[in-house]
């Protein structure tokens, strides 16, 4: 697991480094990542250049323990300039492992699509001109191999990521997504149509008794604790009634908290009407991954131009996120609706939740008069009765036209062009998820170093804060403590929904059964250490959290706390900022700087 794999899509050809050094020091995962993204990727590197590194590494622990099957992706992101993290889930860090690699480094381009091929110590780079075009899913089923031992993951771009979309996806395994910041875009520019990984060598252990005994131990906190059951039962689309009834449920592009259609766009609902079965990760006993089912009229073509009375199922991943983007965000509840955008975001290679909130800028913009039916060619509307939403999204995934080139490069940035930056919900460059819980979210999404509420679970002390068991003082110290033991997780790489079962002591007897040995203070300084790493690549390609900002929309968001106010938004992170200093990482250049975070722009001092 110390070795890592190099491949040069220009010349085709591949080598193997042996970092025992790197995997000692940083376990895998994020703190191998992030030192390889140090030491590979050049100072302001254009994202799209052919020496731009693509990071893949997965842990000590992966395909050992339940809810270890997660590889991390690091990269330069075209959709912020800084860093792209990523996190995907189904069979691709398993594969890798059983295929004999801790981390994957990809560099160079080609001249043509390609494919590349990776089954244990053979690696090919195979021309895919036949691909090139197709959706994710005829991607799969085209490199799909009769496997009798071993495993396979298949990760691929669609159309999105071929015209550079800046927030294109990477689908894995068709339910699966290395997504958010434009990891898609990053493998158009190289024309790396797709990766197929196969791993047949197994996983060896240095402790075989030790490691069944402390399986027994995690599996049964799994699955015999109620510490997951929500992600197997409903799983997170149980948040949607959850967070309405808290008066916490973004709708219609932020501007309220209760969606009046949230009991149809339920996850109950869900479960009722469109649910069809449950899959997992390769090597996870809890099967979050729900799939509903999405039925559709097959070609014409093959029909003979008869309508056929017979329609074919396709089943479609669903869980919280893309349902609160594609879904309230948007106006729309009816669960077939909200299918039918998410498996068409899938299938283009789109991420669901910047194409929801640019769905959204551009219905409010619409409604406002920043845009016309002339610029947009469509009428948009709250709930999408005339369903122009699926062509909207069509044409962003081919940047049909300069306007819909502009929409493919984020919601900032078109905001920025056109107007509206007051409600163009990006925070950090990326679009928020859906929580309007309080200050913890908006802080937490900025100041994290993947713009995410998966870097630091803002939202979470925001609902303790709620429910009168925290203070809005203490969220910055929250902030950073939950971001350094995130980032010890994700060098694991362990799923975020087994937060609960992997705490430090479980952790450090984990690795210990693996032949690592740490301690929780040892733990606590790679954590930091991951961390600062990424900060410090985020203010070398020119991140500077003095200078972002943060929109109308959310800085004065409505919460059951009640409306924000920007100067307590000032205080909580310039609390954070002086944490992070006390530990030795420089963020600040100057000390007014944060006044700019807050402050307030007229619209047409916003154009550009």
């Amino acid at each position: 697991m110390n070795k890592v794999l190099y491949v040069d899509l220009s010349e085709r050809k591949s080598w193997v480094k042996d970092r025992r050094d790197l995997f000692e020091k940083m376990l895998g995962g994020a703190g191998v990542a992030s030192q390889l993204l140090l030491e590979e990727c050049k100072p302001k590197i254009d994202p799209f250049s052919p020496e731009a590194p693509i990071i893949f590494a997965i842990g000590p622990l992966t395909g050992i323990y339940p809810c270890m099957a997660k590889a991390v992706c690091f990269f330069k992101s075209p959709l912020t300039g800084n860093l792209g993290e990523t996190h995907a889930g189904g069979h691709f860090a398993i594969a890798l492992a059983t295929a004999g690699y801790g981390a994957l480094v990809i560099k160079g381009g080609s001249m043509q699509p390609v494919v590349l091929k990776i089954r244990d110590d053979k690696v090919e780079v195979k021309t895919a001109s036949s691909l090139w075009g197709l959706g994710t899913r005829a991607v799969d089923e085209a490199l799909a191999e009769p496997i009798k031992s071993g495993l396979q993951s298949i990760a691929a771009i669609g159309p999105a990521g071929e015209h550079m979309v800046l927030y294109a996806n990477v689908i894995v395994d068709v339910h699966r997504h290395f997504g958010r910041l434009g990891l898609g875009a990053v493998w158009g520019a190289k024309k790396l149509k797709a990766v197929s990984i196969v791993g047949t060598k197994g996983i060896p252990l240095t402790n075989p008794q030790a490691v069944k005994a402390f399986y027994e131990k995690i599996e049964h906190e799994v699955v015999a604790t109620d510490k997951m059951v929500k992600y197997h039962n409903l799983g997170t689309p149980v948040n949607v009634l959850e967070l309405n009834a808290l008066g916490a449920l973004p709708t219609r592009n932020f501007r309220e908290r209760r969606f009046e259609g949230a009991e149809e766009m339920s996850g109950e609902r869900f479960a009722e009407t469109v649910f069809r079965r449950k899959v997992s990760c390769a090597n996870c006993p809890v099967a979050c991954i729900h799939l509903g089912s999405l039925t559709k009229t097959f070609a014409p073509e093959h029909e003979r131009g008869r309508t056929e009375i017979v329609k074919e199922e396709r089943l479609v991943a669903y869980n919280y996120e893309p349902m609160f983007a594609l879904g309230s965000n948007l106006g729309i509840s009816s669960p077939s609706r909200i299918l039918e955008l998410i498996d068409l975001c899938e299938d283009l290679g789109l991420d669901a939740l910047m194409t929801g909130s640019v769905l959204a800028w551009v219905t409010e913009a619409f409604e406002n008069g920043v845009l016309d039916e002339k610029t947009l060619g469509l009428r948009p509307k709250w709930g999408d009765p005339d369903n122009v939403y699926p062509q909207i999204i069509k044409n962003i995934a081919e940047a049909k036209t300069p306007f819909y080139t502009r929409l493919a490069q984020g919601v900032a940035r078109a905001a920025e062009k056109y107007g509206g930056r007051d409600f163009a919900t990006s925070l950090g460059g990326n679009s928020p998820a859906g929580y309007a819980t309080g200050y913890g979210h908006i802080v937490g999404t900025l100041v994290g170093a993947r713009h995410s509420h998966l870097s630091n679970s803002g939202y979470s002390i925001d609902q303790q804060i709620i429910a009168g068991k925290a203070k809005v003082e203490d969220i910055a110290e929250f902030l950073v403590k939950q971001e350094n033991w995130l980032y010890v997780l994700y060098s694991l790489v362990a799923c975020y929904f087994a937060r609960g079962i992997y705490t430090p002591d479980v952790v450090v007897e984990a690795l210990a059964t693996v032949g690592v040995k740490v301690s929780r203070e040892d733990l606590e300084r790679i954590g930091r250490e991951i961390f600062h790493n990424l900060y410090r690549f985020k203010i070398q390609e020119g991140f500077d959290l003095e200078k972002e900002y943060i929109p109308k929309r959310l800085r004065e968001l409505d919460t059951p706390i009640g409306k924000l106010d920007p100067q307590t938004l000032k205080k909580i992170i310039t609390q954070y900022i002086e944490l992070r200093e006390k530990e030795g990482l420089r963020i600040r250049k100057k000390e007014e700087g944060l006044a700019e975070l807050l402050l307030p722009q007229s619209d047409s001092e916003e154009r550009r």
